[in-house]
């Protein structure tokens, strides 16, 4: 495990958002994250029909979201939040590990999924990594879901959907091609840089364009795409058990 490097002291705090209906929860997150120089918490909800006026009035670069919430809860109000142009990031928050749950929030735009009992360092860590553009899944975790995601269905709509997967992965350059394939395989900006030498800023810009072409909102969408295409089994890269 690596250990979590603080942003850089003359960057702008990152605006957090904290969402989650236990003011016991919300207090101990607000005393863990709120000592990080590095991050600023500018306001707290309850309740997920909360979320959209909090951020349209506190405009955070990330919301920490609880799943099961009254009312409205994380999940459906992530996808509400992530449909709206100049979204804010999502970490979706809670006390238990369903895969059902994660893909639902990763397909809705979520940046990333902790459970509450992570070490504190790791969820300052994971606040960090999501307003630097990584998610916060572990390569493990994503080729979990991918196995899970592509194995959903009957297998008619399993090869319908690797066809159609192939069909979008062709219109990717060459180079985009090779970054969609090390995202999937779960490396980091930094990582991606050092295998295919280029610069951080010209992967971000990648994975940006990447992005953008398919109207994904976050990283795991693309190693879904490349999985659900067989480009990792074309490449190379053992299957995940």
């Amino acid at each position: 495990m690596t250990t979590p490097t603080p942003m850089d002291p003359a960057a702008t705090p990152v605006r957090l958002l904290i969402v989650d209906d236990d003011p016991l929860v919300r207090a101990g997150l607000g005393l863990m994250l709120g000592g990080a120089d590095d991050i600023e918490i500018v306001g707290e909800g309850a309740d997920g029909t909360q979320a959209a006026e909090l951020v349209d009035r506190l405009r955070p670069d990330v919301v920490l979201m609880d799943i099961r919430m009254p009312g409205m809860d994380g999940l459906t109000a992530t996808e509400s939040l992530r449909s709206r142009p100049g979204a804010p990031e999502v970490i979706v928050l809670t006390t238990f590990h369903a895969d059902e749950q994660v893909l639902r929030a990763i397909r809705a735009g979520a940046a990333g999924f902790v459970l509450k009992d992570t070490p504190p360092a790791q969820i300052v860590d994971a606040v960090r990594q999501v307003a630097a553009g990584d998610p916060v899944l572990s390569p493990a975790v994503t080729r979990r879901l991918m196995v899970r995601a592509a194995g959903t269905g009957p297998r008619d709509d399993r090869a319908d959907r690797a066809d159609r997967a192939r069909q979008r992965i062709a219109v990717l350059a060459e180079r985009e091609r090779e970054v969609a394939i090390a995202v999937a395989r779960g490396r980091s900006n930094a990582e991606i840089a050092a295998t295919l030498y280029l610069s951080v800023a010209t992967v971000k810009t990648q994975v940006s364009r990447i992005l953008a072409r398919f109207g994904f909102n976050n990283r795991v969408q693309i190693a879904l795409l490349v999985h659900d295409a067989g480009l990792l089994d074309d490449d190379g890269a053992e299957s995940a058990t």
